[in-house]
Parts: structure tokens; sequence; C-alpha cells
């Protein structure tokens, strides 16, 4: 399958770096993507930051922190060539998984995370039975009610101490049946 994977076929995996210098390593990957020409398998690199609001000396100052300090995120296609690429670049103390052997994050994490927007693909419609498939309720079947696309919601009607319960769910939580 070589030469014909795309960027659907990448996963994001998380390294782990030196603390203070993962704008480095970002800048670091960036250069040796580049160079080595590695644009079809290392996709995205990013270093999650969110704003913070500090007040000093009575005025407001917005700045941004590292979300998680000493990580960086790649979105990339494994390969022995590219972990060996990243693994070496300097600052870089390894992936995050078990020994050596990296562990992409799943799309639940991606989402809580919050690094891609997720278009949700919903193969059901109203009326369907589905069976929730994550969560407190996993295992229950029920029928859809309503579909709230915006706020990535489902109401589905469930049977629960026998009686007809609605529960209102993630859209990702629920597959059709």
């Amino acid at each position: 399958m070589l030469g014909t994977e795309s960027v659907d076929d990448a996963k994001w995996y998380v390294v782990h770096t030196y603390s203070g210098y993962e704008n480095k390593v970002k800048a670091n990957l960036e250069k040796i993507v580049e160079n080595r020409n590695m644009h079809d398998c290392v996709f995205d690199i990013i270093v999650p930051m969110e704003e913070q609001i500090e007040i000093k000396d009575g005025k407001r100052k917005t700045t941004l922190r590292k979300v998680f300090p000493g990580y960086v995120m790649i979105k990339m296609i494994m390969s022995d060539d590219a972990w060996y690429v990243v693994r070496n670049t300097r600052g870089v103390t390894g992936f995050v998984g078990p020994g050596s052997k990296p562990v992409p994050l799943s799309d639940n994490e991606i989402r809580v995370i919050g690094v891609e927007e997720f278009a949700p693909t919903i193969d059901y419609e109203v009326g369907d039975s589905v069976k929730i498939m994550e969560g407190p309720l996993e295992g229950f079947i029920g029928s859809v009610e309503e579909i709230n696309a915006d706020k990535n919601k489902v109401r589905v009607r469930i049977s629960m101490f026998e009686r007809e319960t609605p529960v209102e769910l993630e859209l990702f939580q629920v597959h059709r049946i």
C-alpha cells in the first residue's frame, strides 16, 4: 500500500519533548518535513495552546499557554522512516505509548482535546433503530426521536426499567442497526 496513503489514513500521535522545547521541536520537525519532502506522511504538527487572562497591576492581559507542556501532537502516517525521523529530532524524548510503540489518539481523545473539528457522519434518521455504542447506556437499543446536527446531539427513546425514556446523546455515541 506504499504511496497510496492520504491524509485520511493519517492518525494523531503525541511526542514527549523536553519541557520548554515544544515550539523548537515543532519548528525542527517542520524544517525536516520540508527538507526531506515528507509532506506525504507528516501532515500537521501542533502545540495545543489556550488563551489565559491574567490581571497584573489592575490591567487585563491575555496570554497563550501550552495546554500540554512537554508534548507536541503530530498528524502522520506511521512508518519506520517517519518514526525514526520524528524520534531522532532534537528535543524529542519519545512517542507516547508502551515501550517504543507509538499509540495514536482515539477519535474521542481528538474530539476532547479539540485539535480537529469533526463533521459527524449521520447514517441514521428519525424513526431508525439505533444501538448506543459508548457511555453509561452502552448496549441499549432505542429509536431516534430527534437529531440536532448543529449541537452534535441526538435524542433516542430507550426502554429502561420497563418505561420508555428519552435520552440525549452525542451523535457519535449511536449507530444504526
